[in-house]
């Protein structure tokens, strides 16, 4: 990788947005430009940041920019794509999103680009999919935001539910990021105990991990409900991806990762615990799922496959 922190972003809209703000909040890059359909757009958003770099954490560059930018950039972060309206699924907007997405895939590679790229455009999973078919990278170097946003809110929820720190809940969602997703509750822990061991202990009622599985799925078409889009909370795990490529953490996260027979798939790119460090995927993390569990991941798989292989390896 590039040794200069530079990170180009692709699409300036609320999920794109959010997260370059927050690198103004957490410094960690030496260098950011937008890129934009809309070149205006891309100005003014980063006219708008620079105006705040004189109470950001650290020394960086912003500017708006075309794809030539790309090629000494560590990471490009793609947002791009249609915004899901109420009433539709990441799903529906695969074909349209696949489009921009082999564009811009293409405009990113013919600048020489050779470091890693991050999608999250919905349907995430099969975005990643295409970013990877289209620019011939290594396949640890196409990533996607998977679920690491449903795994946010899943902690969240349970830190609540528990009243400890969600930094000490070690609990995943896992399979696409969407309808198909599932908990595996007994690789879910509490610190170093099993969480279905606290809650036989302090008498909970297990139907309430279903609820608070459902309030994680839902999540997203219940903000959007409310106020039309969900950005800040991938914004900032967008940037918890990037420090964690940047800095070299081998830290696992729930990413889009291409399955080469870990969980029994292959061929497709779908949310899994990996270990991230500066090489993009160092590995995926295997868990022992039981019967239950396989099942709902293999069902999430062909849900996604179904989708690759129906519409969008036809437009590739």
């Amino acid at each position: 990788m590039n040794e200069k922190r530079k990170l180009v972003l692709v699409g300036t809209g609320f999920v794109g947005m959010s997260m370059a703000y927050s690198f103004l909040n957490t410094g960690g890059i030496d260098e950011l430009v937008l890129i934009d359909v809309n070149h205006d757009k891309a100005v003014g958003e980063a006219m708008d940041l620079q105006h705040g770099l004189p109470y950001a954490r650290g020394k960086m560059t912003i500017k708006a920019g075309g794809y030539e930018e790309c090629k000494d950039a560590s990471i490009v972060v793609i947002t791009a794509g249609v915004t899901m309206k109420e009433g539709e699924s990441r799903l529906d907007i695969a074909a349209k999103d696949t489009m921009i997405l082999k564009s811009v895939t293409e405009n990113i590679m013919k600048s020489g680009f050779d470091g890693i790229i991050v999608v999250a455009s919905n349907p995430v999973d099969s975005m990643t999919y295409v970013a990877q078919k289209v620019s011939g990278l290594p396949k640890e170097r196409v990533i996607g935001s998977g679920t690491i946003l449903d795994t946010a809110r899943l902690r969240y929820l349970m830190s609540e539910y528990l009243d400890v720190s969600s930094s000490n809940i070690h609990a995943y969602i896992m399979g696409e990021h969407g309808d198909s997703s599932f908990v595996p509750w007994t690789n879910a822990y509490v610190g170093c105990k099993n969480l279905l061991d606290i809650l036989d202990e302090q008498g909970k009622d297990l139907s309430d991990l279903h609820e608070i599985y459902t309030q994680v799925q839902q999540a997203g078409y219940e903000i959007i409900k409310r106020k039309r889009s969900t950005y800040y909370g991938i914004g900032l795990s967008l940037n918890r991806l990037v420090h964690a490529i940047l800095d070299d953490e081998n830290v696992i996260l729930t990413v889009s990762a291409y399955q080469e027979g870990e969980y029994g798939q292959e061929g497709l790119y779908i949310g899994v615990p990996a270990i991230i460090n500066r090489n993009g995927i160092r590995e995926i993390v295997k868990l022992e799922l039981n019967e239950v569990d396989q099942a709902k991941f293999d069902a999430s798989c062909e849900t996604l496959r179904s989708i690759n292989t129906g519409t969008i390896d036809p437009l590739l």
